[in-house]
């Protein structure tokens, strides 16, 4: 729990003086707890709610000046490099990394929870071949609502812990699935045999006519590392989605559909997708030195660069880096749009404009260029973040319904017009 910290914030208030209580948690600025001006006959105002604390937690801390991201006090650059996403996935569930028996009987629980009902492969049927992955993930994850209600009461902690199972099991299927159904393959069944980030890549791009196929051990490592570093992010829009759908008592699975939704605002999730946008606008090569100029007199926006919450390095982009740096070299790609974002990553790297406004590539630069170099399209780059972050979505669920909380309900400064009479 946070400590009061004895000291105090004073409003003035109509002549009168309120007392608001500062907290202090464990990392981070202390908080001033403003519920009292609510009795004042006042509210606060803070759009984005960029200095509002809306919970408590303890999974994700952030310094976004000093390029900290910490889950369970843990660094994001350990966590890549030492762990695998599923040994995160439970740091992030049980608040402490597994034991190599919590470990082995942790990852045999979502492999055995990998299949869906096989009804559920027919809601793909309902949408067009050219729908948007990402809507299609909204419409399905919402769908398991439909198969786990009856016997899902929020309120027993093992219903909550099989439901963070399943999701973290079933999501992988269901995105991949999401890819096969826009291009008019069938679906491929998970494979219990297989590692976590392996079976997705093998339910991506092998077929059934293929027995053989093989995932490439660099691209499965490489593609574990993306999971893991977009496990989680603190209160960002999409968890804060999941938390107020959840406060509702809302079905777990209709909260992580709601959470989908907000990550896949162009704002949100679609930056890595953004970056390869870009790239298409400059070229080539031989363009990238003016679109940098064009960047310094702000006529173009540059992406995958900089980051609104780190103002010094994103902490999880060297990792992203080197692991870029790996899959290029075992790929051995000729790639013209993977020679221009190096080219690119170059020209930050080293002129002083962008080292002085800290514009390294961030995260999301070289996710895009590793999922764009393993095969994955533009579109689905969204839906893999999706998945990455449903443990972290199930993380803030599971820990608002371990404890007492508040249904949302923000408040607004009203500003249209005053009450009237309709005059016949």
């Amino acid at each position: 729990m946070s400590e009061v910290t004895g000291k105090k914030a004073v409003l003035q208030l109509d002549g009168k003086e309120i007392e608001l209580p500062i907290y202090s948690g464990t990392l981070g600025p202390d908080v001033i707890d403003v519920k009292d001006v609510l009795a004042a006959g006042h509210f606060t105002f803070d759009p984005g709610f960029m200095a509002t604390a809306s919970c408590e937690s303890k999974i994700t801390f952030i310094d976004g000046n000093k390029g900290i991201l910490l889950h369970r006090g843990y660094p994001i650059d350990q966590l890549a490099t030492k762990a695998d996403y599923l040994e995160t996935c439970y740091l992030l569930l049980n608040g402490e990394l597994p034991t190599a028996e919590q470990k082995e009987e942790f990852d045999a629980k979502v492999r055995n929870h990998t299949m869906v009902h096989d009804q559920v492969s027919r809601f793909y049927n309902g949408f067009r071949r050219d729908a948007h992955p990402m809507a299609i993930m909204v419409g399905v994850v919402g769908a398991l609502s439909a198969f786990y209600h009856n016997n899902l009461d929020i309120e027993d902690v093992n219903h909550r812990e099989i439901t963070a199972i399943r999701l973290i099991a079933k999501i992988p299927t269901l995105a991949a699935w999401s890819y096969k159904y826009t291009i008019g393959q069938p679906f491929v069944y998970p494979r219990n045999d297989l590692g976590y980030a392996e079976n997705f890549l093998h339910m991506m791009f092998a077929t059934p006519a293929d027995r053989d196929y093989k995932v490439d051990p660099i691209l499965a490592k490489a593609m574990d590392r993306i999971f893991t570093l977009h496990a989680d992010h603190e209160q960002n829009a999409s968890t804060s989605t999941v938390r107020l759908a959840g406060s509702t008592g809302a079905n777990p699975y209709a909260c992580i559909a709601a959470g989908i939704s907000a990550l896949w605002g162009p704002a949100h999730g679609g930056a890595n997708e953004a970056v390869l946008k870009m790239l298409d606008e400059i070229g080539t090569v031989e363009n990238v030195a003016g679109f940098m100029e064009k960047v310094k007199t702000k006529e173009v926006k540059l992406m995958g660069f900089g980051h609104r919450v780190y103002k010094n390095f994103d902490p999880r982009a060297k990792v992203m880096k080197e692991t870029c740096d790996e899959v290029l070299g075992a790929l051995g790609i000729n790639d013209p749009q993977l020679a221009l974002a190096m080219e690119l990553e170059r020209i930050a790297l080293s002129d002083e404009y962008f080292i002085k406004r800290n514009l390294y590539p961030n995260v999301d630069f070289y996710s895009g260029i590793i999922l764009k170099a393993i095969g994955i399209p533009t579109e689905m780059f969204t839906v893999i973040f999706a998945l990455a972050r449903t443990v972290g979505w199930i993380s803030h669920w599971l820990e608002m319904h371990s404890g007492p909380y508040k249904i949302g309900r923000p408040r607004q400064l009203y500003t249209g017009e005053v009450q009237r009479d309709i005059v016949r």
